[in-house]
């Protein structure tokens, strides 16, 4: 099988309980970081696949929790271009495997190809630390 690329903001707490699941489950992966890796507009929209553009966002990520950035208006090409100047609005993990992609940790693509099954009790994606310091995002 082939390696799982797991792209994170270092120090999220959140990353860091996924990467603790796929390991428990015993899923090879490298660590990229995603908030420096040089993403472009081809690289980056195929972890996206179908998803409506407001749930490639971080829900987390200040501009996406005051609402300055209205996420359920914008295009595409908008999305990504927003994207790619402010890598902490991507919503993440970006997960990799061979040529399979997918954008948060929730059932979809990749984390089907390994066979992981989150209970729905699982609540993996968001922030663990949203209401408390902010540890998995940058402040403003």
């Amino acid at each position: 099988m082939k390696e799982l690329v797991f792209y994170e903001k270092p120090g999220c707490v959140g990353n860091g309980m996924q990467k603790s699941l796929l390991s428990r489950q015993g899923v090879c992966y490298s660590v990229r970081d995603l908030l420096t890796h040089p993403w472009t507009e081809q690289t980056l929209r195929p972890y996206f696949g179908k998803k409506p553009v407001a749930e490639w966002f971080n829900s987390s990520a200040p501009k996406v929790k005051s609402g300055e950035i209205p996420i359920d208006r914008l295009s595409e090409r908008e999305a990504l271009a927003m994207m790619l100047e402010e890598p902490i609005l991507i919503r993440r993990p970006l997960l990799e495997l061979g040529e399979i992609r997918q954008s948060g940790f929730l059932p979809g693509p990749v984390l089907d190809a390994l066979c992981i099954r989150l209970e729905p009790d699982d609540n993996l994606q968001d922030c663990p630390m949203d209401g408390a310091q902010p540890v998995c995002e940058d402040p403003g």
